[in-house]
């Protein structure tokens, strides 16, 4: 038996606040705090120590599925310790791994410190919410907290498709199915053909990642249901191109057609460090009017920017630049940060030069 233990290290983990554990070969442990990677004070592991280690946690079926394609990701609840998700792959042979806690107790709007518009996105009807950002922005917290206040007030049936399932949300009011790709269903776009016969109120997608999931989602959006999805993009404006884009030049039209009608709001977020500790969460937000529908119509996404920075009063719409300043201005964050966080970092520097 090797000297180190996967629980305890997991424990330590949620113990220190850290958000990943990563176990890699030729390396000690590490562990993720506000966003920067620490050894943690322990001898370098081999590949047989992680593959002694990780093999406890798993079936013998998991197993078979990761020697067989040398990936696998699942969810894992250690009861007295917390829920992760993890990912075991290969690097230069050996067997390595990735854990991202997810914290049983799901965070309120409010103790996000969300913005307002939020409350008032998530009582529409139907429509399409995207939460973008990239890996590790804090996208599944967000979207976690939105239906949770949902699930605190409405009597609705939710239906989440994801990969592997994160957060998992008590029956308050509302009912929950959580499907997990690989455990419940086949793939998302299964899920999302079979979701409208399961008489659902709200359909989260863990990730719009192909054509054929960004259709089923927009076709629900469209057929009376509130549809939450995340994509890897880091701004607003971004988002909608990279949307269209999946789909060949013939198709776009019609694409541009359904999100003029059926899009809501997008919230492209970056978790940036504080000047104190932790990290804050720094989000652009689009919110669908009129001018904006329009133009995704007529194909003049390149102009929706300077709609957003326009259309601020009483719509909750911002754009991350307005959020880094005035962050900076708070002593929240620091100028460097803001800086390197940017998804437009010549406006920012400019702005600061005003």
């Amino acid at each position: 038996m090797s000297e180190f233990n996967i629980k305890k290290l997991l424990q330590s983990v949620v113990s220190h606040g850290a958000s990943d554990l990563h176990l890699v070969s030729r390396s000690e442990p590490q562990i993720r705090l506000d966003g920067a990677l620490r050894p943690v004070n322990l001898p370098h592991l081999t590949g047989d120590d992680i593959e002694e280690m990780c093999y406890s946690l798993i079936t013998e079926k998991q197993k078979q599925h990761f020697e067989e394609f040398d990936e696998l990701d699942f969810a894992l609840l250690l009861p007295g310790i917390g829920r992760f998700r993890a990912n075991f792959y290969r690097t230069l042979g050996d067997m390595a791994a990735a854990f991202r806690t997810i914290p049983i107790e799901i965070p309120s709007l409010d103790d996000l410190g969300a913005p307002e518009v939020y409350k008032k996105l998530i009582k529409r009807e139907k429509g399409l919410i995207l939460v973008t950002g990239p890996t590790g922005s804090g996208k599944s917290t967000t979207l976690a907290a939105m239906l949770n206040e949902i699930n605190l007030q409405e009597r609705k049936h939710v239906v989440t498709v994801e990969d592997p399932v994160e957060f998992i949300h008590d029956n308050k009011k509302c009912v929950f199915s959580h499907r997990g790709v690989g455990e419940d269903t086949k793939s998302f776009a299964t899920a999302l053909k079979y979701a409208m016969r399961q008489d659902p109120d709200i359909i989260l997608i863990g990730e719009m990642r192909d054509k054929e999931t960004i259709e089923a989602a927009l076709t629900a959006a469209e057929t009376g249901h509130l549809v939450f999805g995340t994509l890897h993009t880091s701004s607003a404006p971004g988002t909608i191109n990279r949307i269209i884009d999946v789909f060949n030049g013939d198709e776009q039209p019609q694409i541009r057609a359904m999100l003029s009608t059926s899009l809501i709001a997008v919230i492209a977020q970056t978790l940036v460090p504080k000047l104190k500790s932790g990290r804050i969460a720094i989000s652009e937000i689009l919110v669908m009017n009129h001018a904006i529908s329009n133009l995704i119509r007529e194909d003049k996404v390149h102009q929706i920017y300077s709609q957003m920075q326009l259309g601020q009063g009483g719509t909750g719409m911002q754009t991350q630049t307005q959020v880094m300043l005035k962050y900076v201005r708070e002593g929240v964050i620091s100028r460097d940060n803001a800086i390197q966080y940017s998804n437009k970092q010549d406006e920012l520097i400019k702005a600061f030069n005003l």
